[in-house]
């Protein structure tokens, strides 16, 4: 296993956190010196983790996040880790990852193919972009900067939790998400399941 490259912390501050739904929670948000790919990755630490906290790794979704779009679930899983995580103690990684790696514009332009008949994977690979162009070496030095190095992942996504095992963060379980489904997110959801394995229960994504 090659050597990860150190990261350091930068700064940390307390930032209230306030959602739609009237839930609030304060975090640590710590910034951080020496990631690989040079983005302004945060992490958000809730309480005093243990000895292996639960994590969730984010990826940034613009119009998921922010604008709560219904073509995705990233929303509802943002809101549902924060609750999750702040109960037990741990921390979430927002990592500037939009559309899998792709970028924002790149995600929209996926989306009009969607609109055409591809699914998500589909979409990416007809733009010439790899179907999840992700890499979480930045997350694991973010994990190592912060003293963990066992954790609880709660994730669906298998991927996840195989590239941490790779850079030498040892996750324990994976604990998965709730099923967030619209109207306008069955066939992401389905294609998640079906492409790359999420564990989310294909009777719940069913359309009608």
């Amino acid at each position: 296993m090659p050597e990860l490259p150190a990261a350091t912390p930068r700064a940390r501050v307390r930032v209230p956190l306030r959602f739609h739904d009237g839930y609030g929670v304060d975090a640590d948000a710590v910034t951080f010196h020496g990631l690989t790919d040079g983005q302004e990755h945060v992490a958000l630490v809730f309480g005093t983790p243990s000895a292996n906290p639960l994590v969730r790794l984010h990826s940034e979704c613009l119009t998921g996040d922010v604008f709560g779009s219904a073509r995705c679930d990233c929303g509802p899983q943002l809101r549902e880790a924060v609750e999750q995580i702040a109960t037990r103690g741990g921390v979430l990684l927002y990592l500037r990852q939009e559309g899998r790696g792709i970028g924002l514009y790149n995600k929209l332009d996926a989306y009009a193919l969607q609109d055409e008949g591809l699914d998500t994977y589909a979409a990416n690979t007809a733009l010439g972009l790899p179907e999840d162009a992700r890499d979480y070496t930045s997350a694991a030095q973010m994990l190592t900067a912060l003293g963990i190095s066992s954790l609880d992942l709660l994730s669906n996504n298998p991927d996840k939790a195989e590239q941490l095992r790779a850079l030498g963060v040892d996750v324990q379980r994976r604990v998965p998400t709730g099923v967030f489904k619209t109207a306008h997110n069955v066939r992401y959801l389905r294609a998640k399941v079906l492409q790359t394995q999420h564990t989310l229960p294909l009777p719940e994504l069913s359309a009608g």
